[in-house]
């Protein structure tokens, strides 16, 4: 029954991370009845965990413990992402250590140390979770190349090739010079950052016209100049023909209603191949596509003498030969919008390209549907107009990437009669002209695309299998609110197309981990923290406390030392108590057991059941209302301040060494474990380390499998509380008093206590309690207070007098007088100063604010020094 005198997690955590793992407890069978799935958010097999994913892991494991403590049958899905552009980057840089490239290893070789690379980062990745305490079932354990879920791929690719919502087309994408490959709107992030407007004179019969551009590079590919149809400044020009200066070509003057004529000089110039209005302008104009940069963002041969320079030396040099001819009238500091890779940060070309799309609009309209009759509700519900706005404004999602580490999209073209062949199977000929010469898409598939069918695919569609059948729609999904659009909408839309349901019932969205300055962690600012090393430090239940406790709906958490070191004084809190009750169980003796009923022989006995009642009522609704930080509160301040500050201070006072079982263990014991087991969800490990304890040998095997507590609210004592709340107030004055007058003395001071009403039934039951626990020699009278010598503190159910030594009380008078003059003489001097408005508006605001500062803490100690005093009496 001895515990360890210091709370050490790592000793006992490790063991039963693993033990869980080998018994096979958080394995699921399909059967009939209430069940609760959700599949993991897969970490892409990049790297290793964040803090982020400890959030997801910590969240939503507290939701799986409950839910299958509760009795439904629970499944939680494991697994992993192959995280097509996030892997091949990281794969990339270990090559280039290796002074090689992939195009000189190749595709086959390349892919093969994706695999490898994978292999590592995968068991790091289940490792950590394992540690964390994640109660996945790692029988099920998934990953997007798997082959079921690759097969997966392919049928869903081909039923939406068949339905004609995915086709392959030229259209303006976002391209990514440095991961090489286009990427779709929402890998693209908007900053903004200083540039330049420049104003370029383009020249024509009879003078010149003004266009402002922010990227000059680009005009070496212009095909027209626009302006509003209705901008009366030039309506001349309707109808004529410019020079492009440095092409020396000749490109019309068009009207378009998309022109700003508030923009630069309301004429802009039109470069369809590379911006994704004019892409548009220029198909209603029937205008040509000059492409003058290429995939690597180097000038292409159609951008005459600047070829081959990179795209920003290549503005540096046209701007210097407009300006030698004088084609520059002015530059202006501009600001604007710049489009990066999300992955690597690099500035995004807009080229066009042919790539494969998938036809949003008709997938978008019934997973709006989905959200607004109720099918799926998102939680906070704020983000249902986000999720609204987007999918009302939705593009085409190209899904084609120019990548080797994906799933090939599976398309065959024919050498001989050029068709294409789609097909669930490697073909061996075309489908067309039955010509064997066939080659398949070198491009590979969008992550997303794998991964939006992640709830489905991971229970073995497309076919009808027994998991599928039990387990979807999956219940809940908890995730970062950051993917909403990258994934969970994608899941929502895929899901409702290909199984004709929900992928999931409820979507719970929380915020960011931030470090303590609030800034997002990233390995480029340097302030990404290992959750292992954290672990390891003040224990997973501690950072997993932390962590819920600040996941408020919509909030972002910050993640600092002092919240550690709350969580991991909290769990010390718990070992400590554990330790007092299995010592003196010993010494009792005391058997291990779990009581099955309480006894309520005393007030404390029904007040702290009263306590209980109330914290599994809070806990079980915060758990269903999803609101885990609510939670988590409930039961920290449960334990904390009803269990351990009063509850078992109390108890200490009628438990007897060899005393053996009676009443006082029966309700302590039922208490304490009721408490574990409200607190397993959150803190798996201690708890599952002190109920092992407690178990009896008929009970089941871990406190993971156990009931929830569900409250008896027949069993509320609204009078116990009461009572205890006038003893709490009475004890807790006894020692206010004495660390105010008396601080460091250690001897019990003689106090009379003066009841009123029904108090007087309290104390008499509790006197040995209050003197105990208030360090007081209690003398008790009813009725109104005498002016008595001593300090006093009063309430309407009692006063209590403080009797100090005449020397004590003389000398306590005369400092508190003292103090009392010279915080009045401070808060006089700062008053004066703030109402010298000249002072106030000449003054620094730092020095300002500080002594603002110093005077309320001087109001502060001046109403309690004089409270103080008034308490001594005469």
């Amino acid at each position: 029954m001895q515990l360890e005198k210091i709370y050490e997690p790592g000793r006992f955590e490790p063991h039963w991370a693993q033990w869980w793992i080998e018994t096979g407890m958080f394995h699921a069978v399909p059967k009939p009845g209430k069940y609760f799935s959700l599949v993991i958010p897969p970490p892409n097999v990049t790297g290793s965990l964040h803090m982020g994913h400890m959030l997801d892991h910590a969240l939503i494991d507290m939701a799986v413990r409950w839910h299958r403590m509760s009795g439904d049958n629970t499944l939680w899905v494991p697994g992993t992402d192959h995280a097509g552009i996030a892997t091949q980057m990281v794969v990339e840089r270990e090559l280039a250590k290796e002074g090689i490239t992939r195009q000189q290893l190749g595709r086959e070789e390349f892919v093969k140390r994706c695999w490898k690379w994978k292999e590592i980062y995968q068991k790091r990745i289940d490792d950590q979770m394992k540690r964390l305490g994640s109660s996945c079932d790692w029988e099920r354990e998934r990953f997007t190349f798997d082959p079921g879920l690759s097969r997966a791929v392919r049928e869903a690719f081909v039923r939406l090739y068949e339905k004609g919502l995915i086709y392959r087309g030229e259209y303006m994408v976002n391209w990514c010079p440095r991961c090489n490959t286009a990427i779709s709107d929402l890998e693209t992030v908007h900053t903004t950052t200083q540039g330049h407007l420049w104003y370029i004179r383009y020249p024509y019969a009879g003078g010149t016209i003004v266009v402002a551009t922010t990227r000059p590079e680009t005009m070496l590919g212009d095909t027209a100049v626009a302006i509003h149809p209705e901008d009366a400044r030039y309506a001349s020009l309707h109808g004529r023909t410019v020079t492009l200066p440095l092409m020396d070509r000749e490109i019309p003057v068009i009207l378009d209603q998309l022109v700003d004529p508030k923009f630069g000089t309301g004429i802009v110039k039109v470069t369809p191949a590379h911006d994704a209005n004019d892409f548009e302008m220029g198909k209603r104009h029937k205008l040509p596509f000059i492409k003058v940069i290429d995939e690597s963002a180097a000038m292409t041969p159609a951008a005459g003498r600047f070829s081959g320079l990179d795209r920003f030396e290549a503005r540096k040099q046209v701007v210097a030969e407009l300006r030698q001819l004088g084609l520059i009238e002015k530059i202006e500091p501009y600001t604007l919008s710049l489009a990066v890779c999300d992955r690597c940060k690099t500035p995004v070309e807009p080229l066009v390209s042919t790539q494969w799309f998938v036809k949003m609009k008709p997938l978008a309209k019934p997973a709006i549907d989905a959200v607004d009759d109720g099918r799926i509700q998102f939680i906070p519900a704020n983000w249902t107009t986000t999720y609204h706005h987007w999918m009302d404004n939705i593009r085409d999602w190209c899904v084609s990437r120019q990548l080797w580490w994906g799933h090939r999209i599976p398309a065959w073209y024919c050498d001989d009669c050029h068709q294409l062949t789609v097909s669930r199977e490697d073909p061996t000929h075309c489908s067309h002209c039955q010509s064997g010469s066939i080659r398949q898409e070198t491009d590979v598939l969008d992550t997303w695309f794998s991964s939006g069918l992640w709830p489905f695919s991971t229970l073995g569609w497309p076919d009808d299998t027994e998991d599928l059948r039990a387990f979807y729609p999956t219940t809940l999904l908890v995730t970062g609110f950051d993917i909403l659009f990258f994934w969970v909408a994608r899941m929502i839309f895929l899901g409702l197309e290909m199984t004709g349901e929900v992928p999931f019932r409820q979507v719970h969205l929380h915020g960011l981990v931030r470090d303590p300055e609030g800034q997002k962690m990233s390995k480029t600012k340097g302030n990404v923290i290992d959750p292992l090393t954290v672990n390891e430090q003040y224990g997973t239940d501690a950072v997993r406390l932390s962590l819920v406790q600040g996941a408020a709906s919509g909030m972002d958490i910050s993640f600092t030392p002092d919240r550690m070191d709350a969580s991991r004084a909290f769990a010390n809190k718990i070992w400590n108590a554990a330790r007092f009750i299995f010592m003196k169980m010993e010494a009792a003796g005391v058997e291990p057991r779990i009581p099955s009923s309480p006894a309520l022989a005393c007030l404390e006995d029904r007040w702290i059941h009263n306590r209980l009642q109330n914290a599994i009522a809070t806990m079980n609704s915060s758990l269903e209302q999803h609101r885990y930080h609510e939670a988590a509160d409930a039961i920290y301040h449960f334990i904390w301040d009803d269990f351990c500050d009063w509850y078992i201070e109390l108890k200490k006072l009628r438990m007897r060494d060899g005393s053996g079982y009676d009443d006082n263990w029966r309700d302590l014991l039922f208490v304490f474990e009721h408490a574990l087991r409200l607190l397993h969800p959150i803190m798996p490990f201690i708890t599952e380390e002190l109920w092992q304890r407690l178990r009896n040998a008929d009970s089941p095997l871990s406190i993971a499998l156990t009931n929830y507590p569900s409250a008896d609210l027949s069993r509320l004592d609204p009078s116990a509380d009461s009572s205890m709340a006038t003893l709490q107030a009475i004890i807790t004055a006894a020692r206010t008093l004495r660390a105010e007058l008396v601080p460091g003395n250690v001897s019990a001071l003689p106090a009379t206590l003066y009841t009123h009403g029904a108090s007087s039934q309290v104390v008499t039951a509790a006197r040995e309690a209050i003197e105990r626990l208030g360090n007081v020699k209690l003398t008790l009278e009813q009725g109104s207070t005498p002016h008595l010598g001593g300090a006093v503190r009063s309430t309407p159910e009692f006063d209590l007098v403080l009797h100090l030594p005449a020397a004590d009380t003389n000398a306590l008078r005369t400092r508190l007088e003292k103090e009392i003059e010279q915080l009045h003489k401070a808060a006089t001097n700062s008053e004066r100063q703030l109402s010298n408005d000249e002072f106030v508006r000449k003054a620094p605001e730092q020095i300002v604010t500080n002594i603002r500062a110093k005077l309320a803490d001087y109001k502060a100690q001046l109403a309690k020094s004089r409270a103080t005093l008034e308490a001594l009496g005469q």
